[in-house]
This record gives structure tokens, sequence and C-alpha cells, in this order.
């Protein structure tokens, strides 16, 4: 079994000590030659990169790792898989993402609404220059994407880089909720063959066989329905979490067909959830004055203490795992399947052909083959087409630097809806991503004061 060059774009994320300790696990399922974590925050890299010393160290001492804020010492022409997960602006910028809307009015989150508007519009330009960072070196190294909002970053690096075949978008959350409903069911969330559709943050899972071909989804919605829905790590998560995850409960008692992703619940009941939300304290503040206060003095003990043992600085590994089940999947031509972002192209039969779907695919060597699901009823087609409207125009804001198609994107979003609440914000959001997004101009003249 061929052992890889493995190289980790934004290796100071809180998330990365999973992946970290997700290798180690895996090491006789996915060996890996040389590792080197990237990151252009130094401080946070560091903090990291001396827990994996320490971790590595102990449990992978034969794995060759170093990590670095020097492009030119990570990207090389032997490398095998890229695992990225950027946030550009870091969590000061995610702060805003949230909070400018609360104050206009309308639901703050990170990867929905006008939020997500916004963090897409500064992950796209980092994204595109690590695809070409990567390129320059080698055109064979797997790109494997976790940076959000995945739906809005997938549509731009197709459009940008319509040949390579070597980039796959990837979401954990579908891998969360199947590790949940293995918990509630009491099975192996490996074993199961799931349908799913929908776009990322925006999708629904129709059946859910098991190793002998029975559909659990009726057993799944009735425990459900019965019992409610929470996380898998329901023990480990932050309340924000735990209110996410018990609107499932809702989502399905009102529309009974499918089960629902979470994120659905901002898009269905924004006036509810919206009344949830705390303008002054978000679920940045909660995650800077939780997850990663914790991951990052956890961190510093392992380091000063020079042992990983007993850590409890992992506290979800369906992050670090996914990736890593992904990446065994692709390079020993496993065909496992995933639940992964792809063009549709006939995927799901009655929407546009170049939405960028979530499904399940088998992996391969030779990329994703993914299973076409047929037609969708009218009513998740309807929201569909309104949520993929508002992502494609979103991209073409971005790349003609329109700000007519970026109004047009939010007075979409079922978190909005209001054009003049659309423009408040996006107004707002401009004047506060300075630096990050492309300049905006209209071609039309400013409406007249009355």
């Amino acid at each position: 079994m061929r052992a890889h060059n493995v190289l980790i774009v934004g290796g100071g994320s809180t998330w990365t000590p999973g992946l970290l300790k997700s290798i180690c696990a895996r090491k006789n399922s996915f060996p890996i030659n040389r590792l080197v974590m990237l990151d252009i925050n130094e401080e946070r890299q560091k903090i990291i990169g001396e827990y994996a010393k320490v971790l590595f160290q102990e449990e992978y001492p034969e794995l060759d790792f170093h990590y670095t804020t020097n492009k030119e010492e990570a990207f090389r022409e032997d490398l095998d898989f890229v695992f990225v997960q950027m946030r550009t602006g870091g969590y000061t910028m995610r702060e805003k993402d949230e909070k400018i809307p609360l104050q206009l009015g309308v639901i703050g989150q990170e990867t929905c609404g006008p939020g997500g508007f916004a963090y897409g519009m500064r992950s796209i330009r980092d994204m595109v220059q690590l695809v070409e960072d990567v390129r320059a070196k080698t055109k064979d190294a797997w790109i494997l994407n976790y940076t959000n909002p995945a739906a809005i970053v997938a549509d731009a690096i197709g459009r940008i880089f319509p040949e390579d075949k070597r980039i796959l978008n990837i979401c954990d959350q579908p891998e969360n909720l199947l590790r949940s409903y293995g918990r509630i069911l009491d099975k192996d969330p490996r074993e199961f063959d799931p349908v799913y559709f929908g776009l990322n943050h925006f999708g629904w899972f129709t059946n859910l066989y098991d190793e002998n071909g029975n559909d659990l989804l009726p057993e799944l919605r009735e425990k459900i329905l019965s019992g409610g829905f929470r996380p898998v790590d329901y023990e480990q998560r932050d309340q924000s979490w735990l209110d996410t995850y018990s609107m499932v409960e809702q989502i399905v008692q009102d529309f009974p067909d499918y089960l629902p992703n979470t994120y659905l619940q901002y898009y269905l009941y924004p006036d509810k959830v919206k009344q949830k939300l705390d303008p002054d304290f978000t679920r940045a503040n909660e995650v800077m004055a939780g997850r990663e206060k914790r991951v990052f003095e956890e961190c510093e003990r392992v380091a000063e203490m020079g042992t990983s043992q007993e850590s409890k600085v992992v506290h979800n590994d369906a992050h670090g795992e996914f990736i890593l089940v992904v990446a065994e999947s692709i390079a020993y031509n496993k065909g496992s399947h995933f639940i992964v972002i792809l063009k549709n192209e006939g995927l799901v039969e009655n929407l546009p052909e170049d939405a960028m779907v979530e499904v399940t695919a088998s992996l391969t060597a030779n990329g994703p083959r993914p299973y076409s699901v047929g037609k969708i009823p009218t009513f998740y087609k309807g929201l569909i087409e309104g949520q993929f409207a508002y992502e494609k125009l979103t991209v073409e804001a971005y790349l003609e630097g329109s700000y007519d198609k970026a109004l047009q994107a939010l007075t979409l979003n079922r978190t909005v809806v209001s054009a003049s609440k659309a423009r408040d914000v996006l107004d707002a959001l401009i004047e506060a991503n300075r630096g990050y997004w492309p300049e905006l101009r209209s071609e039309r003249p400013a409406p007249a004061l009355v």
C-alpha cells in the first residue's frame, strides 16, 4: 500500500487536531509519507503544530511532519492530496457576517443568508489562488475542499477551472447526520446506503438502506417524531448546535416526506429562528469563548507537558475522519459511497444542469461516479431552484463585480426576501468587507429619495 504526501491548508483551524488524530488512527488504511500544514496565521499554526509534534512522536513517529507559513515549502511537485479548510477573514469577519444582518433585522448565520453571501464572496478569491498554487506545481494532486460556503465555492471553482477533474468539494454535515442516525438506530453508519439530493446545506435524505436493502428511513422518522433528534456527539456540543438539531423534529412534522439537513431551519423558519438569535452574542462569540479557547489551551498544555495521552482536545472526529475516508476511497480505488458536491448534469432530472448538487457517489481513483435520483417533487424543486439562483447570482456578482446581481442574490434568499432589507444589508456588508471583496458597481442609477 503506497504512502502519500499530504498538505493541510488551514492548519491553524480548531478542527485540525481532530484531523491529526484521525490521521494517526487510520495510518494503516491511509499511510502518509510526508504531512505539511500551511496557514497564514503563524500564531495559530504554531500552537496546533507543536501539539501535532507531540501527538505524532507518540502515535506516528515514522511520519515526516512539519508546519509552515511559507507557500514555497508547502506546494511541491510530489503532492498527492491537498486538504483545504480555509476561513478567509477568520472569526473576526465571521462575527461581522453574523451580527450585521441581525442588526438589520434578518438572519445572521455563518453559511446561510447574508452571512454566507459575505463569507462566499471572501472565500472565492483565496480558493482560486489555492488551486493556482497547487496546479503550478502538480496537475495530479487531488484537492479535497471543506472551505465554506461549499455551494458557492464549488460553483465558482467549477466555472473558473472547468477542466480540472481533481477538485472535489465535500461537507461533513451529511456525514454528521448519518452518524447521528446510526446512534439513534444502534447501527454502524458506514453500512448505510443513503439516497440524498439537494444543494450544500440545503438537502434531504429520501431513503436510508441497510446492508440487506431495507429502508430504515420510516423507522428513523418515527423515532425522531417521538423522541426528537440530537447529534451523535451531543454531550460535547455547544447549545446553539443542540438548538439546531432540535428543529429537525419540527421540520419532519411539517414536511414528513424526507429527512432534512439541519441547516434548512434557517430557510423554512427564518422568523422563528431569528427570534432565538442574540445579535450581541452570536455563534462566532460562542465558538471563540468555547471551542476555540478549549482547543488552543489544550494544545498548549499538550506541547508543554510533552505528551498527548489522555488529552481531550478532540471532541468531534467526523470532520477529520470523513476527509480521510474520502481520500482512502480515491487513493486505493475502493469505490465507497459518500455524499459529495457535483455538477448536476441530469443527476436530479428536473433541476438545472449547471447546479452544484449534493448527491451520493461512489469515489474511485478516476473520481466520483454519482447516482442519479430522477425527478423530485415540486415543493423541493421550487426551494432548490430559488436557492440555486441565489448561489449562481452570488458567484456572478463576484466574477463580474456586479452590485446589481449581489442585490438580486440577497433579495432571492429566503432568509431575507425584502429587497429593501437586502439593499441595507448589502451596503453594510460591502463596507465591512473592504479589501476582501472585489469592488461592486451598479449599472443602474441610484434610486430616487422620496
